[in-house]
């Protein structure tokens, strides 16, 4: 089964080595995960589009952290229960407004640090990357 995630954030990707990661990780998720990316120019357009989605899982600073084993359990358990799809949302710079904060199914934290969009999105790409190779028990994780 190959799973479909979907990405929602605002902005664009502006530099060319971020593209050449991005990519990087999406070819070697090819096989299990699907990645769909909708960028939007701004909060009005992301809750628009967040809102046509049932479920969707926002990354926020004050939700929950976890360690990558652990994110690892959440990520399989909630893309399972989701028929094989997940959604997931970053928040502008202004961080996610009220009403996408008190719709997510969750809020997951990959860090108390501050990062740009673009390297939030490429956080966390990798880590979706490492729950699914420590799903798969390989040793990337190791």
């Amino acid at each position: 089964m190959i799973f479909d995630i979907t990405l929602f954030s605002v902005g664009k990707n502006k530099e060319s080595w971020l593209d050449e990661a991005l990519s990087e990780y999406e070819k070697r998720l090819k096989g299990s995960i699907k990645i769909e990316w909708v960028l939007l120019k701004n909060d009005v357009e992301l809750e628009k589009a967040v809102f046509e989605e049932k479920n969707y899982i926002a990354l926020d600073p004050l939700g929950k952290a976890f360690s990558s084993e652990e994110f690892s359990k959440f990520f399989i358990k909630n893309i399972e229960q989701d028929g094989g799809k997940m959604r997931l949302v970053i928040g502008s710079s202004e961080g996610l407004t009220p009403k996408l904060r008190s719709n997510a199914k969750a809020l997951i934290s990959l860090s108390l640090l501050t990062f740009t969009h673009q390297i939030t999105r490429l956080v966390l790409l990798e880590q979706i990357y490492r729950a699914v190779q420590i799903y798969k028990n390989t040793p990337y994780h190791k």
